[in-house]
């Protein structure tokens, strides 16, 4: 039976994070349940759903119109590409489309209202990275899937780039020590999105990318400063701590902060823990 509620997925993503985030914190002394844990838990669980549910109407759009705009040549052509080359230009297409969208939901005040939510976080954990508005959600990954299903890519391409994102998403968000020496400024890690959700000044409005950090270095976005992390998370937007008031929070007239008018002190940093080298070999 379909795990419609994806609960089968939140365990098995308990079970790999879980003891990851014990032997190679990048914070210590973090514990599994931590404030806020079970507002991150509904939003894993029926706020996924409302995103599936909107997800599926994206792609069945845009099927319905790349059979009318898209060339049945070029189709053809994507498809018969090597496997590989494929899942690569598939990430790379679908990461600019979530770094376009990012950006706007950071630059422009109704959109932040929403993204805000996801910025409320002040604990980071794999858990945490669940806690999205819907509409939020919807848009900043219907822009990542647009290209995949409307260019023709293989469903084997197509299984693959998902299940990357899938799982370097909560990576990005995890407590996770992870240094890949010069991979770091290509790949986007943990330390990399941590940075985005830092409370302080210096990083805000930086790294934006999902899957790729180099898109960052490219639009002069990037924020990696060494190999230190910040000890400070979450926004001076005044998003409310409750689920329904989140999901209202952005029609609310009344609130329009943006994300430059947050504030914060000097950054407070510390050396990162671990690397992955340690990972593999412990």
């Amino acid at each position: 039976m379909w795990d419609i509620l994806g609960i089968q997925t939140l365990i098995l993503a308990f079970l790999v994070f879980a003891p990851l985030e014990h032997l190679f914190a990048m914070h210590e002394h973090k514990k599994i349940l931590r404030p806020a844990w079970r507002i991150d838990l509904f939003y894993a669980v029926f706020g996924a759903l409302i995103t599936k549910i909107g997800l599926g109407l994206v792609i069945v759009g845009t099927g319905y119109l790349a059979a009318l705009l898209v060339p049945s040549s070029l189709s053809a052509t994507v498809a018969g590409l090597p496997l590989w080359l494929q899942v690569v230009l598939a990430v790379i297409l679908s990461d600019l489309g979530f770094y376009s969208v990012h950006r706007l939901f950071h630059k422009i005040p109704w959109l932040w209202k929403f993204h805000a939510v996801h910025h409320s976080i002040e604990i980071l954990d794999w858990l945490a990275g669940h806690r999205v508005h819907p509409v939020d959600q919807i848009l900043t990954k219907g822009a990542s899937l647009v290209p995949v299903f409307a260019l023709g890519f293989s469903d084997t391409a197509v299984a693959i780039y998902g299940a990357l994102y899938f799982w370097q998403s909560l990576l990005l968000h995890s407590n996770v020590s992870v240094n890949l020496g010069p991979l770091r400024y290509v790949l986007a890690l943990p330390q990399f999105h941590h940075w985005h959700h830092a409370d302080h000044p210096e990083a805000h409005d930086k790294n934006f990318a999902g899957q790729l950090a180099f898109l960052d270095f490219i639009f002069g976005t990037h924020h990696l400063p060494g190999r230190t992390i910040p000890e400070r998370y979450g926004t001076s937007t005044p998003v409310p701590p409750d689920y329904a008031g989140q999901l209202l929070f952005p029609f609310k007239p009344d609130q329009s902060e943006q994300p430059a008018a947050d504030s914060g002190g000097q950054a407070d940093i510390r050396p990162i823990a671990g690397d992955l080298d340690r990972m593999t070999a412990r």
